[in-house]
C-alpha cells in the first residue's frame, strides 16, 4: 500500500545525491593535431570529475598518464588486429601482456573493447571477432586479469534488422547465429556486457520531419505508445536502447547488461546536416547525463542503472566526413568547454536546460501534441492551453522515490493527498505521484523541465481523473 509522504525533511536520499544512479564516462578520441598532451587530458578529467574514459587503442603514453588516477579506463584493440589476435593465441598473449598487464592495476583498466562497430568495417573482419574475443579472454586468464577485466566489443545500431517499435528489436539474421549466439555465450560466461553505441542525432537528422527535436533530447513530449510492449517512449535514446534490449530479448539473453560505449550530438554541422548545433548538443548530452545519474533506466528495464560514454572528449579536426564529425567534443583543444554540460550529481544540482515548449510531431507513433488557440473547453474533455503532469508507467519504486523527492525537496503542496483528505483516495502510488508531480508542475507556471522526474512523470492535455479528486491548473 503506497503512503504519501509527510511534509518534512526526511525523504529518499537517492533521489538528489543520485546514490543509486548509473554512471558517466566520456571517450577519448586522438585524431586530430592540436590536442594537448595525456598529462594535461588526465588533470582535465579528474578536474571535471570524470572517473571512466574510454580509448581507442593503447597508447603508451596514454595509459601511462593515467597511471594512479584513480579513472577507469576501457581500451580498445583496434579492427585491424582482429585477424592476428583470431588466428594465433600467442598474438593475443603478447597483446595482453605488453597492453594490458604491462599497465594494470596502476592503470585501471576495466574492460576491453575487441574492434569497434565490426559489421560495418569494409574490410569484413567479423568473422574474427569472436575468436579474438575468446583469445584474449584466455590471455586474461593466463595473467589471472580476468576478474578485474572485462571482454566486449561496440555493435553499432546498424546490427538491428528491426527497430521500430522497440519491442520488434531483432538482430540481422545473418549475424544471429554466426556471431550473437556465440558472442551471448562468451559474454554471459565471463560476466561481461554488451557494448552499443546509439545515436539519436542520426535518426533525428534523417527523418526530423516525422521526429520531433524535443523527443530526440530528452525534453518534454506526449510520448510515443509501443502497442508491443504496452509502453510509452519519451525519448528516442530509451527507444533505440530497448530496441536492443529486445532483440537480447528474443535471442533469451536477457541476463547479459549493456553499456553504451558511444553517443553524442554535434555541435557543429555542414548546411543539410539539421539539427547539429550547440543548443541542442548542450540539451542532448546535459539531459543524457540526467537521466542516467538520477537512475532512470529505459521503459523495459526500469531498474537498469546504465553506463553510458559520452562521445567525445575534444573536438577532432583531423577526422574525416562531414563538418559534424569533427564538432562531437565536449572540449575545444584549448581545454575550453564547448558548452556547459554536467558530469556528477554534484552539478546536476545547477544544470538547467534551456528548454523549448512541448509541441509538433514525435517521430515513430507520430503523437501529436495540440496547440489550442483560445481559452474554450473543448467537447473532448481537454481544456485549451492547459497541460497536467502525471506519473509514467515506471514502476512503483522509481515513482515512490520520486513522489518523495517532489513532496520533499520538490515543495509540492501534498496536503491533499494525506490520510483523510480529498485525494488520499485512490491509495496507490500512481495516484500520488501524479498529484504531487502536477502540484510542483502547476506551481512552477509549467515552466519547461518541471514535468521530468528523472523520466517519471509526462505532460497530458486532458484533466487528469483519480476517484473524486479534481488536479489543480494553477496556483
Amino acid at each position: 500500500m503506497a503512503v504519501a509522504p509527510l511534509l518534512s525533511s526526511l525523504f529518499i536520499l537517492a533521489i538528489f545525491t543520485f546514490a543509486d544512479g548509473g554512471s558517466i564516462g566520456v571517450n577519448y578520441g586522438r585524431i586530430a593535431n592540436n590536442l594537448p598532451s595525456p598529462s594535461k587530458v588526465v588533470n582535465l578529467l579528474k578536474s571535471q570529475r570524470i572517473h571512466r574514459v574510454k580509448v581507442y587503442d593503447t597508447d603508451p603514453a596514454v595509459l601511462k598518464s593515467l597511471s594512479g588516477s584513480g579513472i577507469k579506463v576501457t581500451v580498445d584493440l583496434p579492427n585491424e588486429l582482429l585477424s592476428a589476435a583470431a588466428r594465433k593465441q600467442s598474438f593475443a598473449y603478447k597483446w595482453i601482456q605488453r597492453n594490458v598487464a604491462a599497465y594494470h592495476p596502476h592503470t585501471q583498466i576495466e574492460a576491453i573493447a575487441v574492434g569497434n562497430e565490426v559489421f560495418v568495417d569494409p574490410k569484413n573482419t567479423t568473422g574474427f571477432l569472436v575468436p579474438a574475443m575468446k583469445n584474449l579472454h584466455q590471455a586474461l586468464v593466463k595473467f589471472n586479469l580476468h576478474s578485474d577485466i572485462k571482454i566486449s566489443s561496440p555493435v553499432a545500431l546498424s546490427a538491428l534488422q528491426s527497430s521500430y517499435p522497440s519491442s520488434a528489436g531483432s538482430f540481422r539474421p545473418e549475424l544471429i547465429e554466426s556471431v550473437f549466439k556465440p558472442m551471448f555465450e562468451l559474454l554471459r560466461q565471463t560476466g561481461s556486457y554488451l557494448m552499443v553505441n546509439a545515436y539519436p542525432y542520426f535518426a533525428y537528422e534523417s527523418n526530423s520531419d516525422v521526429i520531433s527535436l524535443d523527443y530526440a533530447l530528452f525534453r518534454e513530449n506526449p510520448g510515443v505508445p509501443d502497442a508491443g510492449n504496452g509502453l510509452r517512449y519519451f525519448s528516442l535514446f530509451d527507444a533505440q536502447i530497448d530496441a536492443v534490449f529486445a532483440a537480447m530479448s528474443a535471442m533469451k539473453y536477457d541476463d547479459i547488461p549493456l553499456v553504451v560505449t558511444e553517443t553524442g550530438w554535434p555541435s557543429k554541422g555542414d548546411e543539410n546536416e539539421i539539427g547539429a548545433s550547440v543548443e541542442n548538443a548542450a540539451a542532448y548530452n546535459g539531459n543524457l547525463v540526467k537521466r542516467i545519474l538520477t537512475g532512470a533506466g529505459t521503459p523495459l528495464r526500469p531498474k537498469a542503472d546504465l553506463t553510458v560514454f559520452l562521445f567525445a572528449l575534444f573536438n577532432e579536426n583531423s577526422k574525416n566526413g562531414p563538418s559534424s564529425e569533427r564538432n562531437y567534443g565536449l572540449f575545444y583543444p584549448n581545454q575550453q568547454k564547448v558548452y556547459n554540460v554536467p558530469f556528477t550529481a554534484e552539478d546536476l544540482k545547477d544544470y538547467r536546460d534551456k528548454q523549448s515548449p512541448v509541441g509538433g510531431d514525435v517521430g515513430g507513433g507520430r503523437v501529436r501534441v495540440s496547440t489550442p488557440t483560445n481559452g474554450s473547453r473543448s467537447g473532448s474533455g481537454s481544456v485549451s492551453g492547459q497541460t497536467w503532469c502525471v506519473a509514467s508507467d515506471v514502476g512503483k519504486d522509481r515513482l515512490q522515490a520520486a513522489l518523495d523527492y517532489a513532496c520533499g525537496e520538490g515543495g509540492a503542496d501534498c496536503r491533499w493527498i494525506q490520510p483523510g483528505s480529498t485525494c488520499y483516495d485512490p491509495n496507490t502510488v500512481d495516484a500520488h505521484a501524479s498529484f504531487a508531480f502536477n502540484s510542483y508542475y502547476q506551481k512552477t507556471g509549467r515552466a519547461a523541465g518541471s514535468c521530468y522526474f528523472g523520466g517519471a512523470a509526462h505532460t497530458v492535455t486532458q484533466p487528469p481523473k483519480f476517484g473524486k479528486c479534481e488536479f489543480p491548473t494553477g496556483y
